[in-house]
C-alpha cells in the first residue's frame, strides 16, 4: 500500500457536500464501508452552502468520495481508523 498522507485525507471529510456529490464511489473510514454517494442522505455542519456526509450505515462524519483523490480501498480506510479512531490517536488539539 502507498502510503497516503492520513492527515491531509482527513481535510475531505468535512465541508464535501460537492465532492462527495460529484464522486463515483464513498468509503467511510469509521466503519471501513464504501458506497455509492446518492446513498447519504444525511448532512450536518452547513456553512457557506456546503456541509459534511454522514455515513449511511454508521452515521458518523467519516466520509471520503472517490474525487478526494484517495484510494477507497480496505487498507486505506482501515489506515484512516487507525490514524484517527485508534486509542492511540494522535489528534490535534486546539486548546493544547
Amino acid at each position: 500500500m502507498t502510503d497516503f498522507d492520513t492527515t491531509a485525507a482527513h481535510r475531505h471529510c468535512a465541508d464535501n457536500r460537492d465532492e462527495v456529490q460529484a464522486s463515483a464511489l464513498c468509503g467511510c473510514f469509521y466503519c471501513e464501508e464504501t458506497f455509492a454517494p446518492e446513498t447519504v442522505t444525511l448532512w450536518c455542519n452547513e456553512r457557506e452552502g456546503n456541509s459534511t456526509a454522514l455515513c449511511p450505515k454508521c452515521c458518523v462524519d467519516s466520509v471520503l468520495g472517490s474525487n478526494s483523490g484517495y484510494p477507497l480501498t480496505p487498507e486505506f480506510l482501515a489506515a484512516m481508523k487507525k490514524r484517527w479512531f485508534s486509542p492511540s490517536a494522535v489528534v490535534w488539539k486546539p486548546w493544547a
